[in-house]
């Protein structure tokens, strides 16, 4: 694979799990149950 290509598809993942972080962001449920999940370890 070429190096050009490959910094491409590193981005494009980069970029997509970013997107999904912040689609998550929109759920608050989805926050609160991250947040209990988080402090239960504790």
């Amino acid at each position: 694979m070429k190096p050009v290509a490959l910094r491409a598809l590193v981005w494009t993942g980069v970029i997509a799990a970013l997107l999904g972080t912040l689609a998550l962001y929109n759920q608050p449920g989805f926050l609160v149950s991250l947040a209990d999940q988080l402090w239960s370890c504790f």
